[in-house]
């Protein structure tokens, strides 16, 4: 089985210049976990998830310890949380690059992505163009076929 047999053909999609306010109204609407986000030639630029609004609308804290040489393992998410925290647009707050699969992958290896990529929905493309999407739910449907 492929990916284009299971993945969902009606997509939901923003473009880069969209506001954060309609993105999280669209998740809301919706009922999405996340969205992509395309240029006009439908090629998937990143991902913006609930996650993502949410670290918008609450302030990353601030690392707990930092050793002596200023190393601290979890600064790069610190920075990223403050990073979208100041995003304005889906372009500043999605997550790229993004993380997809290919029309043509098999199922495992579109259940491994999700897996280990710990994400609820991934984007399929088609000649790196942005044409179905496939949620955790979609692959655990076809477990009971």
């Amino acid at each position: 089985m492929k990916a284009k047999d299971i993945m969902d053909r009606k997509i939901f999609f923003v473009e880069p210049d969209t506001p954060v306010q309609m993105v999280a109204r669209y998740l809301v609407e919706r009922h999405l976990s996340g969205l992509t986000v395309v240029d006009k030639e439908m090629h998937a630029l990143g991902m913006v998830s609930e996650g993502d609004v949410l670290r918008k609308k609450i302030a990353p804290k601030a690392p707990e310890v930092i050793d002596m040489l200023g190393d601290y393992e979890g600064m790069e998410e610190y920075r990223e949380a403050w990073r979208k925290m100041g995003a304005n647009t889906a372009a500043e707050i999605m997550t790229a690059p993004i993380i997809a699969v290919d029309v043509n992958d098999d199922v495992k290896k579109v259940g491994e992505a999700v897996l280990n990529h710990h994400i609820k929905q991934i984007p399929v493309l088609e000649n790196g163009k942005f044409v179905g999407i496939i949620t955790r739910s979609d692959l655990v449907r076809i477990l009971l076929l």
